[in-house]
């Protein structure tokens, strides 16, 4: 299965702290959605989702996928683990956090059809 970088996702402690550094570092324009000052960074090539209140601070990587389900049941044949997908989201699509068998994080997204 090929695949492209589809959507980052910044946790952190203080998602105003971190807008903050990345609108200033990389003149990143950023979305605002829900509470917390949380939202999304428009970045050159991928969205980049900002939430707080990570205990572990980090960079989350989705990659495109075609069919989500299918590509979940790929994953735990190689060993793998997936959580639950999420809702289809507007505008956004379906996602899943996965783990490689050492436990490497990683998720996988399938972007909207129409």
């Amino acid at each position: 299965m090929f695949s492209e970088v589809s959507y980052l996702e910044i946790g952190t402690k203080n998602a105003e702290t971190s807008r903050s550094f990345f609108e200033q570092l990389f003149g990143w324009h950023f979305h605002p959605m829900g509470d917390d000052g949380e939202g999304w960074f428009q970045t050159p090539s991928v969205k980049a989702g900002l939430h707080a209140n990570d205990p572990e601070p980090q960079f989350f990587i989705f990659f495109d996928v075609p069919d989500l389900m299918t590509a979940i049941i790929q994953v735990k044949e190689l060993g793998g683990d997936a959580d639950e997908p999420g809702p289809d989201e507007p505008n956004f699509g379906r996602f899943c956090a996965c783990r490689d068998p050492q436990g490497v994080r990683f998720g996988l997204h399938q972007l909207p059809k129409g």
